[in-house]
């Protein structure tokens, strides 16, 4: 003859009790960690584009950083020439 599960009267309501109210906080608890790791994924992708923008940005300041150096030695030959033609004369 086949018995059903069925809890023992010798256990106690606060223990059956407290099970509950663990169970119930490890949910609370693991949704608050999902909605935690949800919110950091978020924030990374939005850092990401962030940081490629900047890296972009950098990259343009470079190639400026390069044309002002070739106009200022362009400049300085310039200056140069000129001085040695007036020192010719």
């Amino acid at each position: 003859m086949a018995q059903g599960w069925h809890l023992s009267k010798s256990v106690p309501a606060t223990f059956v009790l407290a099970i509950l109210v663990q169970t119930v906080g490890l949910v609370w608890y693991m949704s608050s960690l999902d909605a935690n790791v949800t919110t950091n994924a978020r924030e990374i992708a939005r850092q990401e584009i962030r940081i490629n923008e900047i890296e972009k940005t950098a990259q343009i300041q470079a190639v400026m950083l390069g044309r002002i150096d070739e106009n200022i030695k362009a400049i300085r030959d310039a200056v140069e020439q000129m001085r040695n033609i007036n020192s010719a004369k």
